[in-house]
């Protein structure tokens, strides 16, 4: 073999053994130019280097440093659990165009690990010590590939991110080192919670140990630090693309970083050239009151007082006994019982907002218009401003318990929350008290329990009088039932509905020129046994469903309002009204009604195999539903939605769809149910308002739930809701959670953009399904559940896009998501329908028929 040599070679070679640095650039490797372990990158002004470390452990990793600092200080770790053992490797550009990290082997320890174009791609050390990978001759050259700054360690830096990417559904948080000589993921994490009002959280796993308090315009709430700095400008974010919170320093010759460190405490340290050493100019938790729910629910922790944990006006301590032992842990509860009608509102100041994950947000709203609306709402517990900057602006509500709250000194701290109280404790003085009352209360309570027995008494004389009444007239109903029955149909032809059929229970049936048969009351008594449990089909907030066999031998199913339920007349008049015009094999069919004496029954076809969720969220049950049936269900509730929008003599909004209101029949044919919360629009109209919203959590969308605004588009989204619910076979669980956890839409999402979204489809199905019908279906019901309601598509649409896999599907944006119910109210209610009242919302739990 011939071999030329040059000048040239000879130098390069020289220099590749006693001088390796002299081959790289000082900032950028390429995949000509790797970075090896006796080697570095400098930053272009000589801020930050990155380059291989053993913390000493015995270990090598990649890691950034400030280059000027004499004593190392690391902000970012490559390899953070995954170091080389050996005393060799190569930091390179890959094949791939990613860069990688590989040990003595060539087998690669870590790399960027993304999509990117095979070749052209360096990575280069920024100045800001952000590590970059980008197009080598992009006339953009920030347009980066990417970067440590979205992949964090323990470390924040000016210019660096900390939250979510709405679009990407990546999180951005710190973690902390496991101890000083090892860099992998610590216990302890410092995360941005979007839910809610968005807030910090710290904590050691999934415990919390300390918030922020969510961002109020000039800072977090539970940060009072943030008000008089002036070397560093402070940044939050939150819009339909991130929400985040970064820093940027006024000075940029001023080191300053935000630190997750081992040992559980979040810190900012800022460099002083003078004495050449970091100094700590903030830290957390620094005090009793940063504990997080150091006085439980609505207790308020003082620093300055002695004990720290106090009551508000109108609230005693739960456990007295430990609350005396300096334990507030249990916090406090009302000393007197709400009511609506009276409550008032306690001005507290300079508080640190409660927790606020499950808290109701609207921007839009002022102070005056947040107070409406909460006195208005019986389960709204206090209300604040979201931004106090100008004069303050915006609504936050919460319905829930007022949790980790606690009071400033002054001014330079929080901010004011108005909480709900009862009228008799709105006087009381002053605003925070200690566990023992004055005597002034002590009278107030013995002249309202006076005051309160006498009405009892009244009350009870009343009922008294009523009842005798009443068991006077029910003595005599057997008698006049005929003519009961009559002035029921006078009632109902009276209130606008009419009807055709009249069945008795003799069996016997006439006709008159009228649209819907009217049932006798003691027809479906005998049909139903008496409501007896036996035949009870399921129970909701409406009352109960029973299964019915009318002499004839037709099988029924007989919904019987209870007295107390939310769903009265109206809405029984509303449903009989819209269903019985309606006809498609995909609605279910009103038989008829009967309102006797005070018992008001609708009647309809009875549904073999109930309602669509007691198949989809039962593991067992759950197998009998095929990918081919479940899809066939999908197409059958988009056919009924279209002919309620567009193909009826009415354009109707259902306003409550979901599982529990599909029920199947013999041949598992969805038919969509009650129409109780429906409204009918006119020919021209797309959209009304209303004050009073109905639904049920996680399917209501994001306009309806927090603006009344309901349109076609709002069940579409209840839609969207369904499909991918049946496709996965799990409820969507709202977006109440505090924990790490997201609902079905949250996940669906990160697994669609992660290109995983075959990983949706239900345990239970494992052959016999098309993957690109399931693509489609996910992809349908993300169109369908998108933020805003112009970018969902109408039924038409999504029927053409279900029923032809040659149409093609545009890309779905980021999900809305809706108000909810706690999921552990639910469970510990013990009962399978449950409601409650949000900014008008009412939220409507039914099991189904």
């Amino acid at each position: 073999m011939k071999i030329i040599c040059n000048h040239t070679t000879i130098i390069v070679f020289i220099s590749s053994i006693f001088f390796p640095c002299l081959l790289l650039a000082t900032d950028t490797i390429t995949p000509t130019t790797p970075l090896t372990i006796n080697q570095t990158l400098v930053s272009e002004g000589e801020v930050f280097e990155l380059g291989f470390f053993d913390p000493g452990n015995n270990n090598l990793y990649i890691g950034i440093w400030y280059k000027q600092i004499e004593r190392r200080t690391y902000v970012w770790v490559a390899n953070r659990d995954s170091p080389i053992n050996s005393l060799s490797g190569k930091l390179t550009i890959g094949e791939n165009g990613n860069i990688i990290l590989v040990n003595q082997t060539e087998n690669v320890i870590w790399s960027s690990n993304q999509s990117v174009p095979a070749v052209n791609t360096v990575a280069q050390l920024l100045d800001s010590g952000n590590f970059v990978l980008r197009m080598e001759n992009d006339e953009n050259p920030e347009n980066y590939i990417w970067q440590s700054f979205e992949n964090p360690t323990d470390t924040l830096l000016p210019g660096m991110k900390l939250g979510w990417n709405r679009k990407t559904g990546v999180n951005q948080f710190l973690q902390s080192w496991k101890m000083n000589t090892d860099p992998g993921s610590g216990d302890y994490s410092f995360k941005m919670n979007i839910d809610g009002f968005p807030e910090v959280f710290l904590l050691t796993g999934t415990t919390p140990l300390y918030r922020s308090g969510p961002w109020n315009g000039r800072r977090f709430s539970g940060v009072p630090e943030m008000k008089n700095v002036s070397l560093i400008e402070f940044e939050f974010q939150n819009n339909s693309d991130e929400i985040f919170y970064s820093f940027e320093m006024l000075n940029n010759s001023v080191y300053s970083r935000l630190i997750m460190g081992s040992s559980g405490l979040l810190q900012r340290f800022t460099w002083v050239e003078s004495s050449h050493t970091w100094s700590e100019y903030w830290f957390a938790p620094r005090d009793q009151c940063d504990g997080y729910m150091k006085c439980g629910p609505f207790g308020v922790c003082d620093a300055n007082a002695s004990p720290v944990c106090k009551c508000m006006a109108g609230f005693r301590p739960k456990n007295q006994l430990a609350w005396d032992l300096r334990n507030g842990s249990d916090g406090c509860v009302r000393s007197s019982q709400l009511d609506c009608g009276s409550d008032g509102f306690s001005q507290l100041k300079n508080m640190k907002l409660p927790e606020s994950s499950k808290a109701f947000v609207n921007q839009s709203m002022n102070l005056s218009q947040c107070a409406s609306i909460c006195k208005s709402n019986c389960s709204c517990s206090a209300y604040a401003n979201t931004d106090i900057t100008e004069g303050g602006s915006g609504c936050v509500i919460w319905a829930v318990d007022l949790l980790d709250m606690r009071q400033y000194a002054d001014s330079e701290g929080g901010q004011d929350i108005y909480v709900r109280l009862a009228a008799s404790d709105l006087d009381q003085s002053p605003t925070i008290r200690t566990s023992k009352d004055g005597s002034s209360k002590n009278v107030a309570k013995i002249l309202g329990i006076t005051a309160g027995t006498f009405v009892v008494i009244t009350v009870l004389v009343v009922l008294f009088y009523l009842r005798r009444k009443k068991m006077k007239r029910l003595r005599n109903s057997s008698i006049n039932r005929k003519g009961q029955h009559e002035r029921s149909q006078d009632f109902l032809i009276s209130e606008g509905i009419v009807v055709q059929t009249k069945k008795d229970y003799s069996g016997e049936t006439t006709n008159d020129e009228l649209d819907l048969p009217l049932f006798d009351f003691m027809t479906l008594v005998v049909a139903t046994n008496s409501f007896s449990d036996e035949n009870k089909l399921g129970q909701g907030g409406f009352g109960c469903v029973y299964k019915g066999i009318l002499t004839d031998g037709e099988i029924i199913a007989v919904k019987r309002l209870s007295r107390t339920s939310g769903q009265g007349i109206e809405e029984l008049k509303n449903e009989v009204r819209l269903i019985a015009k309606l006809q498609h094999r995909n609605l279910v069919r009103l038989l008829g009604c009967c309102i006797e004496i005070e018992e008001k029954l609708l009647v309809y076809e009875y549904m073999e195999h109930k309602s669509l969720n007691k198949f989809l969220f039962d593991k067992e049950r759950s197998a009998q539903l095929n990918w081919q049936k479940r899809f066939d269900i999908i197409a059958g509730i988009a056919r009924g939605l279209l002919y309620l929008h567009q193909d009826s003599r009415l354009r109707i909004i259902h306003r409550d769809l979901k599982a529990s209101n599909v029920l199947l029949d013999k041949e598992m044919t969805p038919k969509i149910s009650d129409f109780g919360m429906a409204r009918i629009f006119g020919g021209d109209q797309t959209e009304a308002e209303t004050k009073k919203v109905v639904g049920t959590h996680g399917y209501m969308s994001p306009e309806y739930a927090m603006d009344g605004l309901f349109s076609i588009k709002s069940d579409v989204f209840s839609f969207g809701v369904l499909v991918l619910e049946i496709v996965s076979g799990k409820k969507n669980r709202g977006f109440y959670y505090a924990n790490s956890q997201l609902n079905l839409l949250g996940h669906t999402w990160n697994l669609w953009t992660q290109g995983k979204a075959l990983k949706l489809l239900d345990d239970s199905i494992d052959v016999g399904f098309s993957e690109d019908e399931v693509l489609r279906c996910i992809q349908i019901g993300l169109l369908c559940v998108q933020e805003h309601a112009d970018d969902r598509p109408n039924m038409s649409k999504v029927l053409l896009m279900l029923s032809s896999d040659v149409v093609s599907l545009p890309q779905p944006k980021y999900p809305g998501f809706c108000l909810g119910k706690r999921h552990h109210e639910i469970e510990s209610s013990g009962k399978q329908d449950e409601s409650l009242t949000l900014n008008g919302v009412t939220v409507t739990i039914l099991d189904g028929r």
